[in-house]
């Protein structure tokens, strides 16, 4: 049996980042004169956000276990519509703290975008798009009934993008101390 994929229009909108972090295609990487191959180059690795704590706690962990100098990180947020100004303004400031924390804690370089769309959806859309070495995203977590009965992003996730691995960090505990 063999999956039918519509190649349906979805909106969605560039996050103009604050000046200090660079841009893509504007700053040349840094030079690695011991790097090599792949490592020399940098990786594409999309981290899906949203505003909540579990988000944020992925978002640490890919900055601190996944991404190396010379990566790009592509910073995914799904929204229910991208025209509502409101909700764009919220996202754009989520994306811009998060695109300043990573290039002080990793020197990365970061790409943002707000989708419209259903989360699992968008996510896997952009994967597809960039084929990047890793989509990196937290979970809730719930139990096992509880995602059964009202889904769950990661696990449409983790059973539909085929175009990268799938790193689902657990949730952080309440009290746990956090990585950066």
């Amino acid at each position: 049996m063999e999956t039918l994929e519509e190649e349906e229009e979805y909106s969605w909108r560039e996050v103009k980042l604050p000046s200090l972090v660079p841009v893509v295609g504007e700053v040349e990487p840094p030079e690695l004169e011991r790097e090599t191959g792949e490592r020399r180059r940098g990786r594409e690795v999309l981290v899906a956000v949203d505003h909540g704590p579990n988000s944020k706690h992925a978002f640490d962990w890919a900055l601190i276990h996944f991404c190396r100098l010379a990566d790009t990180l592509h910073l995914v947020h799904a929204v229910s519509s991208v025209n509502h100004e409101v909700i764009h303004e919220q996202s754009q400031v989520l994306m811009e703290k998060l695109a300043v924390e990573a290039l002080q804690v990793a020197m990365v370089r970061t790409v943002a975008r707000i989708v419209e769309g259903d989360p699992g959806k968008v996510i896997c859309r952009e994967a597809k798009r960039l084929k990047p070495v890793a989509v990196v995203m937290g979970t809730r977590g719930r139990s096992l009934i509880q995602s059964v009965l009202q889904g769950s992003v990661s696990e449409y996730c983790f059973h539909n993008c085929r175009w990268a691995p799938v790193i689902i960090v657990p949730g952080k505990e309440a009290g746990d101390e956090s990585l950066v």
